[in-house]
């Protein structure tokens, strides 16, 4: 094994994970002191705060005056899975997908709405061309691939007369980077990224267009009762006023409130903090040769789940168990260092380094743990090479 001196300095804070993600710089449990723990969220002190959350969140990401957001039930997935099961199935609907979570939509819409969709996909690391998709269907799509560090660069590309909902997973996307409200119908996403909060609530916001649907569409199949948006073919406002459909964690809405506050009190946005954060890892990715962006255009590179292949010959070269192992090696050297937690790739992605750099991560940790990262691959023992038969 080669040896390597040890860096001089560690993140002040290791926590690299891309879900939960990393609490706001200075966070402890004393946040949470002023929690409504022990009280109904029905009560006017529970309904208070989850008005706020509400009315917070809509300034801080700039959500139109006639959209409504709510806060719904288990996490972003909740959020999505409600969009689509009540308001797919009016029209032809297109799936687009290029990274795992994308993937698990197409296989909900496919096999269990059994929904005739059109499928567009792209390979890990690329977006599909999507000047090809019908924008007169209905379109699901992630904006951000957590498991891939792909985003949607912008919205020019959906038409403003678009005849079809845009449902749109923004969940490492919101709080991080520009979301085209004029061209998103639905919009979901979680407190446990870009705010670092807790896991189980998810956020659903609606268009007109989408509230328009909701009113006048009754799907074919029967909704769970986590699901129903709707009271009498009306809107079932009080959703979008904090009154949940079930019964929500107060000490989640606290911390979330928390996060808000502390982003409101911030000289810059979380996107400016999330841009910076990028701008560090591509000066050191740009600089070293056995790293590279699993996102090759850097116009479509996530400024949030930072995605990285392992480039040099000896561990691209050997076969994908062996990049697998190597990566999985030098997370754990790292982990065991006290220095990063949780940057393995996701499961279902090619083998390499997934590092989360939202705006509660602040620029000097990640530029420490670029130091780390060299030693750890310096270190770690690479793939033997296989003579040729």
């Amino acid at each position: 094994m080669n040896t390597a001196a040890m860096p001089g300095r560690k993140p002040g804070n290791p926590c690299f994970s891309s879900g939960p993600c990393a609490k706001r710089p200075g966070w402890t449990v004393d946040a949470l002191a002023d929690a409504a723990l022990g009280r109904s969220h029905r009560s006017k002190l529970g309904k208070a705060k989850l008005g706020e959350v509400l009315d917070r969140t809509r300034t801080l990401l700039g959500v139109p005056a006639d959209y409504r957001i709510g806060i719904v039930p288990a996490s972003d997935t909740g959020a999505v899975e409600m969009a689509m099961w009540s308001l797919l199935g009016a029209r032809p609907a297109s799936m687009l997908a290029w990274e795992s979570f994308g993937e698990g939509w197409v296989t909900d819409v496919i096999k269990q709405l059994k929904l005739d969709a059109r499928i567009v996909k792209a390979p890990y690391g690329e977006l599909p061309d999507l000047t090809t998709v019908d924008w007169d269907t209905d379109v699901v799509f992630t904006w951000n691939g957590t498991t891939s560090g792909v985003r949607v660069p912008n919205g020019d590309v959906i038409p403003a007369n678009r005849e079809g909902l845009t449902i749109c997973d923004a969940t490492s996307a919101a709080f991080a980077q520009a979301l085209p409200w004029d061209k998103l119908d639905v919009v979901t996403f979680s407190w446990q990224k870009a705010l670092g909060g807790e896991a189980a609530h998810g956020v659903l916001i609606l268009s007109p267009r989408a509230v328009e649907r909701l009113e006048t569409y009754t799907p074919a199949w029967p909704l769970p009762k986590l699901f129903r948006m709707t009271k009498g073919g009306k809107l079932n406002e009080g959703i979008f006023k904090g009154e949940t459909i079930n019964t929500p964690s107060m000490l989640a809405v606290e911390d979330c409130l928390d996060a808000l506050k502390w982003a409101e009190s911030l000289p810059e946005t979380l996107a400016d903090r999330s841009d910076r954060n990028l701008a560090a890892l591509t000066a050191w990715a740009d600089r070293t040769p056995w790293v590279d962006f699993l996102a090759k255009d850097p116009a479509v590179r996530s400024n949030t789940s930072v995605c990285f292949r392992i480039v040099d010959p000896a561990v691209a070269n050997a076969p994908e168990a062996e990049q697998a192992a190597f990566a999985k090696a030098l997370a754990a050297k790292l982990e065991k260092e006290g220095v990063a937690l949780d940057i393995g790739s996701y499961r279902d992605a090619p083998p390499g380094l997934r590092i989360w750099a939202g705006g509660t991560v602040e620029t000097a940790d990640l530029e420490a743990l670029t130091e780390w990262l060299d030693w750890a691959f310096a270190t770690t023992d690479k793939p033997v090479a296989q003579a040729a038969e």
